[in-house]
């Protein structure tokens, strides 16, 4: 019986949602980090379950066929990447595998109408957005980096390869005026310190710069000259402080305070203009978001003549993307501060046929269905398309039970997470509609997440 501190020898076979290998010894599955599929490698046990295990890499037996060298020096102890050791063609093959494995597991499909992945030419540096904590190592010098995986402990590193080459000359001038003014770093355990991290965004259409500093005060110290320092950058727009005094992870407060500039950046996908500021919810790959939205539209077919609900709509990304071949589509986010940003998107752009609702979507869409019954004489409420793109945790009971009632023509979803996509489905399929396409996106190139779109259809559709 396998137990604590047994030495194994072990074939990978799978990764699991946190980028460990997954491998199976005397029927147990054992979860080992760092492997890749395919590698046979020697791991000692540091915790069992009943049914699984986790153990740690001791060496490599024999490597994978799929595995590389990973680019970056500190890929291992990062907890940014977790795949990026293996071959970018396997890390396709296994996300692909992974959602047709879900859909086939969990929502009990037999056949999946799956279409090849959507994978990118480079898969690095493709991310728009950094947020880079700042702290102190051992010797007291002042770092910015990434968490180590599963911890708050950062990793000194400034040079990103998910992220944009400006990321690292931003962070050299930051730590520098730090340094230079005497200003601290944030910690953690004492609640004590000012600077907590750094937040870059870039527009990669406009080419235009955000640097915002999230600081545990209300000031920092000689800001003036730091905002000198950064505008010899090519491109830079807006520079800004978030306040957060508050003792939590959640890294952005509420406050905003201007330095120079504008509040926000610009960007572009496809046609449509999006301003972006610090606190707006904004896909971090352009490149791919394109290709995902546009993949969103050619399943729902529109022709100008269609009624669209896009529900966990953000600052309207998707439904103002959907408005330019829509005739009406209504937008449906919990955040406020992301609906004022989608109605403002849409008017800089000159879309007026997207309106948009506050609220939970599994209470607006039930309460309009309710209230289009009443005002209507019995009519029901109709939607041609209905396009959801929920969360990890996926849709709530109470809406899609609404999207059955409605009875749209289409049903097309977006996920993040091909499990709770999988059980989604099987709630609809069991409802009255058939899966008709579907095709995974690798929005996140060396890490285990995957977005997928699936196009379901009403079978028997009502007149």
């Amino acid at each position: 019986m396998l137990q604590k501190n047994d030495v194994i020898q072990v074939t990978i076979e799978d990764i699991g949602s946190d980028g460990a290998g997954i491998g199976h010894v005397d029927g147990m599955a054992m979860f080992v980090k760092d492997t890749v599929i395919g590698d046979i490698v020697e791991a000692k046990i540091m915790k069992m379950k009943k049914s699984y295990g986790y153990a740690r890499l001791m060496r490599i037996l024999t490597p994978s066929p799929w595995r590389v060298e990973a680019k970056c020096p500190v890929a291992r102890q990062c907890g940014g990447c977790q795949i990026q050791e293996m071959a970018y063609e396997e890390q396709l093959r296994f996300k692909e595998n992974k959602v047709r494995s879900h859909l086939m597991r969990i929502g009990k499909f037999a056949e999946i109408p799956m279409e090849p992945i959507v994978g990118m030419e480079d898969p690095f540096h493709y991310r728009n957005k950094a947020q880079f904590p700042i702290g102190t190592d051992r010797d007291g010098n002042i770092i910015a980096g990434f968490y180590a995986g599963r911890t708050h402990s950062i990793i000194s590193n400034r040079r990103c390869y998910l992220g944009v080459d400006w990321n690292e000359q931003i962070l050299d001038k930051v730590l520098e005026h730090m340094k230079g003014h005497h200003i601290s770093a944030y910690d953690e355990a004492t609640g004590q310190g000012l600077v907590r991290h750094v937040l870059i965004r870039y527009g990669f259409t406009t080419k235009e710069i955000m640097v915002c500093l999230i600081i545990n005060g209300s000031t920092l110290p000689k800001s003036e000259a730091l905002v000198e320092s950064l505008c010899t950058i090519p491109g830079m727009t807006s520079i800004s402080l978030n306040i957060n005094r508050e003792r939590t992870n959640v890294i952005l407060g509420r406050e905003i305070k201007l330095l120079w500039g504008r509040t926000y950046i610009e960007d572009y996908i496809g046609d449509v203009k999006y301003q972006i500021s610090p606190l707006s919810f904004y896909q971090v790959n352009p490149v791919q978001t394109k290709k995902l939205y546009s993949l969103a539209m050619e399943y729902a077919g529109l022709t100008g003549a269609e009624t669209v609900w896009d529900l966990y709509c953000g600052i309207g990304t998707i439904s103002l993307f959907l408005a330019q071949k829509a005739k009406q589509v209504y937008g449906v986010e919990i955040v406020p501060e992301a609906i004022e940003d989608a109605r403002n998107n849409a008017a800089i752009n000159g879309i007026t046929n997207a309106e948009f609702f506050v609220g939970k979507a599994e209470e607006v869409l039930p309460e309009y269905y309710a209230t289009y019954e009443k005002e209507h004489a019995g009519e029901k409420a109709y939607a041609d398309v209905i396009v959801v793109d929920p969360p990890r945790k996926g849709c709530d009971e109470v809406l899609l039970n609404t999207i059955l009632k409605m009875q749209p023509k289409k049903v097309v979803y977006v996920s993040c997470d091909s499990a709770t996509l999988a059980r989604d489905l099987r709630i609809l399929c069991d409802g009255g509609y058939e899966l008709v396409r579907c095709r995974a996106v690798d929005q996140f190139p060396m890490t285990g997440h995957v977005e997928t779109v699936v196009l379901m259809s009403r079978v028997n559709t009502p007149d």
